[in-house]
């Protein structure tokens, strides 16, 4: 897979790597902390979440349609994916796989818990669930970038 270099030549003066980026067909971090930055926010959530899905579980399955079978496996499953996504992202171990984990986890939920949440005869249960459906597809967004770039800090030339 092809991926475009994203940087100016401007940036290029600043960082000497912009040459090596277009030979190579690569995306460059231009600053590899805003790149930490970037891994520790976006699986913050899914860490939480994880974890939660564990010491909350009835709480999860509540949040299910009750027409979804074995919904307590189905919680402990989304919880293994997201927290290996989560890891694999932020530990920047196979990242690309880990952004997968992560839109299959967010594809369902965003689909049948806060889609279908979004029909609640409660007005504010229904805002509610807009927002969060939004907030998945948001995420979900993300997740499919770190599939198709990785978060991966090339190598200086020395």
């Amino acid at each position: 897979m092809r991926v475009l270099a994203s940087k100016s030549r401007f940036d290029a003066r600043v960082s000497g790597d912009y040459d090596s980026a277009m030979d190579n067909n690569d995306l460059v971090i231009i600053s590899p902390a805003i790149g930490i930055a970037a891994r520790i926010l976006f699986t913050l959530i899914f860490f939480l979440s994880g974890i939660t899905h564990f010491t909350s579980m009835k709480s999860y399955i509540d949040l299910m349609p009750s027409l979804i079978p074995w919904r307590a496996f189905w919680v402990i499953i989304s919880a293994l994916f997201e927290l290996a996504g989560a890891v694999m992202i932020l530990f920047n171990w196979k990242p690309r796989l880990g952004g997968w984990l992560i839109v299959i986890f967010l594809v369902p939920v965003t689909i049948v818990v806060h889609g279908t949440g979004i029909f609640s005869h409660d007005p504010l249960m229904s805002a509610v669930n807009v927002s969060m459906f939004l907030k998945g597809l948001a995420m979900i967004g993300c997740a499919l970038f770190v599939t198709q770039f990785g978060v991966r800090v090339p190598q200086m030339r020395g």
